[in-house]
């Protein structure tokens, strides 16, 4: 039987850090990951290059029943700590846009610099390796594929459902509800959203096409780019809204937030009433976004023609368009879980569960999910911290 004070279930964001704070105050550490390799969904984060935090970490860019829980973990290791460590590592790095920072070379650059702390704190790392089962006694007692371990903590990092391609499994969820925890609703969040058979043909000209724009669900409002696709929207602006959006509900998109359509095609008037309504709207809307729009806007007639109602209802169609997506693209593509762990059975702290010691919950298995552009892997950072300092 192999020994350890702590055992760590997932070589993730989360699962790295705790086992880095952990080891350097002294404990015996095992992390233990069925993937070959450490770090997979960072190696792919950003478009290989890690958008490894945001410089804007705020309370309102995360959801949770208890959107105060993860405030104990930002604020004593915050974003600025992250960022002295990725600095005093000599990666060099860049702000893309929102206070977003990625990594100048490859997101490999952040895999290294954790694996190097890792192996200075002397962390034991089991790679290819998997948990079948785990008791708890005194300690607790996992059986897994090298043989069985005994510790005195045990933490999960396992990550949630999103990308399952990658091996990504509900086993962390299934770990807490074996311990009598209770779960919160989990669905795909940081999502594509799709359209149904009735709709989809009519927007396939439109796939590949990409506007600035507002989504609206209720009273959160994104304003980033909007990427129409084969099978519905994509984009920073769909994917910020999808954690919010619900099946049935309707959305509201703004297509042309910089300027008022109705003021535009009012100029356009006056200076060339011969144009059609669709050239002039194709001034600020790409010719095929125009083309559809003037579709539900069958006016007859040049610009010249159209009443101020007309151009109105043109400029409402482009400013406060209506959709109902049908769902989404799912798990598949989803960049994170929402939902997860209840954060009622955990310590705001430590990530211990209240009701087994020794049992600590960190990273995206938490009911804890954060906006695109880094605020993910700050919660992953921070979660992992706080736990690493208690285990």
């Amino acid at each position: 039987m192999f020994k350890f004070d702590v055992a760590i279930l997932g070589a993730g964001a989360a699962g790295m850090m705790c086992a880095i704070e952990a080891a350097r105050r002294g404990r015996r550490v095992v992390l233990i990951d069925h993937a070959k390799a450490i770090g997979q969904k960072i190696r792919i984060s950003g478009g290989g290059r890690c958008n490894f935090t945001n410089m804007y970490i705020e309370p309102k860019c995360f959801l949770s029943n208890n959107p105060k829980f993860a405030l104990s973990a930002l604020s004593r290791f915050t974003q600025w700590d992250f960022i002295d460590r990725v600095v005093a590592h000599g990666i060099p790095y860049h702000e893309k846009t929102l206070g977003q920072l990625f990594c100048d070379n490859s997101a490999k650059d952040i895999i290294a610099m954790l694996a190097q702390d890792m192996q200075d704190a002397g962390v034991t790392v089991w790679l290819n390796s998997t948990i079948t089962d785990v008791r708890h006694t005194t300690g607790f007692q996992l059986s897994t594929s090298r043989g069985a371990v005994q510790c005195d903590s045990f933490v999960v990092a396992s990550g949630g459902k999103s990308i399952p391609k990658m091996g990504a499994t509900g086993f962390g969820l299934q770990l807490a509800q074996q311990f009598g925890l209770p779960l919160t609703q989990t669905r795909p969040a940081l999502v594509p959203l799709t359209f149904g058979e009735r709709d989809r043909p009519n927007m396939a000209a439109l796939a590949g096409l990409s506007v600035d724009a507002i989504l609206s669900h209720q009273n959160t409002a994104f304003q980033e780019g909007l990427l129409f696709t084969h099978r519905g929207l994509s984009g920073p602006s769909v994917l910020q809204i999808s954690s919010y959006w619900r099946e049935g509900d309707s959305l509201s998109v703004n297509l042309h937030p910089s300027g008022d359509v109705f003021d535009l095609l009012s100029a356009q008037k006056q200076v060339n009433g011969k144009q059609a309504v669709q050239t002039a709207l194709a001034r600020v809307l790409p010719r095929k976004l125009a083309e559809y729009v003037m579709r539900d806007c069958p006016l007859q007639g040049n610009l010249a023609d159209q009443s101020n109602k007309g151009l109105q209802a043109v400029a409402d169609r482009v400013h406060r368009w209506q959709v109902i997506p049908s769902g989404s693209e799912g798990y598949r593509t989803a960049e994170v879980m929402l939902g997860g762990v209840d954060t009622n059975a955990l310590n705001a702290k430590t990530l211990e569960a209240r009701s087994v010691p020794g049992l600590f919950f960190i990273g995206e298995v938490v009911d804890v999910t954060g906006w695109l552009g880094g605020y993910n892997f700050q919660w992953a950072w921070s979660s992992g911290w706080a736990a690493g300092q208690k285990v």
